[in-house]
């Protein structure tokens, strides 16, 4: 065996060395121990590309669960990350603050819909949606008393808000991946989630479902604290899009009956749907706004929630005298300093145009897949595709046949969908596609009853 013949065998067994341990220690998530779904191994990513330690380059439909929106290996995201560097890493944010901060919390001021005038930086969007129902409870503390009672949550069935205790007790208890823990979360009140069809619900149809949800308000207002939602697109529960008029009428609605609304825009926000934000899409403010995911244009994990002069005047003048939530990471500088040079990325790179020519072509290519016999409905909005099949993925296989074909999707349940970064190419895209619409015609990839 020559001495390149060695060299290559020995970066192949480091290679296998390194799965194997992976798949004997590391927990992924929603994968299980004793028989974990298969992993591969990458060894760099650029722009769209994500290239595996075995020299295959796969297209990412995914953006790395929906946050790297930029792409891969950014210089304008690795300088401001690499300059930051240089100066500090992290500080603590309890009586110390910092330029990328202060920066990063102006933009968000200027950019997020009218009436919030304060940001909370939160480490992750689970932390973020605690973060708002903590504000929101505190509020009502801070209140007059016959308020106090207002300690429910309100929300959607098909609803995802994250994986920490408060947010997984708004998440759907069936559909959210949470309803092993249903004895141990807090009880909130479940509506029924709006029709899907962004573009041809039926007026009245609309009517008659928020007419039902008036009367939850009527029966229960007195014990709600806020109503949050999902604005448009519901994730993670159910990839579901719905009418504008329905987000309009929800703000009508606690307003109306004096509850607090929270809007979770961690997996919508940053252009995803084709506006900046998807509050947008019914010109609604909320009065307390999660972000999150693109937020840093996928590098590092932050979040933030913004609320009013209100709201956060109340809650500092009740009992406690301040907030009571103070991560150790809070407003790290690292992650500030990207956020800055991501949301500055956004303008100049014509967001609206890449967010506008992704959904084109989901709408000539993908749309077609709801006539294939397996699909029971496909959907579009923005730079979102969905694809949901009338039997469940078989995961381990259908993830493998999309790596084989050269593309990163990743399914769940009957939900095969596409959120692929802004700077796709159109070529790009149409193998995304392409993959999704080969994998429809391959049995060994569908659970059968």
């Amino acid at each position: 065996m020559s001495t390149l013949q060695k060299q290559i065998a020995l970066q192949m067994n480091k290679k296998q060395t390194q799965l194997e341990f992976d798949k004997e220690h590391i927990w992924h998530p929603y994968t299980s121990m004793t028989n974990p779904l298969p992993t591969f191994l990458v060894d760099s990513a650029k722009g769209v590309n994500i290239k595996l330690n075995n020299g295959k380059t796969l297209i990412d439909g995914m953006s790395s669960w929906w946050a790297v929106i930029h792409g891969y290996n950014n210089d304008d995201l690795n300088l401001a990350i690499t300059k930051q560097l240089a100066k500090m890493s992290h500080v603590m944010f309890g009586g110390l603050t910092h330029e990328p901060a202060i920066t990063l919390c102006k933009k968000l001021l200027e950019i997020t819909p009218q009436g919030l005038e304060k940001v909370f930086l939160a480490d992750s969007g689970s932390v973020a949606v605690e973060v708002a129902m903590k504000m929101a409870l505190q509020y009502w503390q801070a209140s007059a008393s016959q308020y106090h009672e207002k300690i429910k949550f309100l929300t959607l069935r098909n609803g995802y808000h994250g994986d920490t205790f408060a947010a997984m007790s708004v998440c759907d208890p069936v559909t959210g991946m949470h309803q092993l823990f249903k004895k141990n979360l807090n009880k909130q009140i479940f509506a029924a989630p709006p029709s899907v069809g962004f573009y041809h619900t039926e007026p009245s149809k609309i009517q008659q479902e928020l007419n039902a949800l008036e009367q939850i308000f009527i029966d229960n207002h007195q014990q709600i604290a806020a109503f949050i939602l999902e604005p448009i697109v519901q994730g993670a529960g159910g990839m579901r899009i719905y009418h504008r008029d329905y987000l309009r009428a929800f703000r009508q609605l606690a307003d109306k009956y004096n509850v607090l609304l929270i809007v979770d825009e961690i997996a919508t926000g940053f252009g995803r749907t084709g506006k900046l934000f998807a509050c947008e899409h019914a010109d609604i403010s909320p009065d307390i706004l999660c972000l999150g995911k693109a937020l840093t244009g996928g590098y590092m994990t932050l979040a933030a929630t913004l609320t009013t002069v209100h709201i956060a005047e109340t809650i500092s003048e009740g009992e406690a005298g301040c907030f009571m939530h103070g991560p150790t990471f809070m407003g790290n500088p690292l992650a500030c300093a990207v956020a800055n040079a991501s949301l500055s990325l956004l303008a100049s790179n014509a967001w609206q145009q890449q967010v506008s020519h992704i959904e084109q072509q989901l709408k000539e290519r993908l749309l077609p897949l709801k006539q294939h016999t397996r699909v029971a409905d496909a959907r579009t909005l923005g730079a979102i595709g969905v694809i949901e099949t009338k039997q469940a993925v078989s995961m381990a296989v259908i993830q493998q046949r999309f790596v084989d074909l050269g593309v990163w999707i990743r399914p769940f349940g009957k939900l095969i969908y596409l959120m692929p970064p802004y700077i796709i190419q159109e070529k790009q895209l149409n193998q995304l596609i392409n993959a999704i619409a080969m994998v429809l015609d391959d049995d060994n990839c569908f659970h059968f009853a």
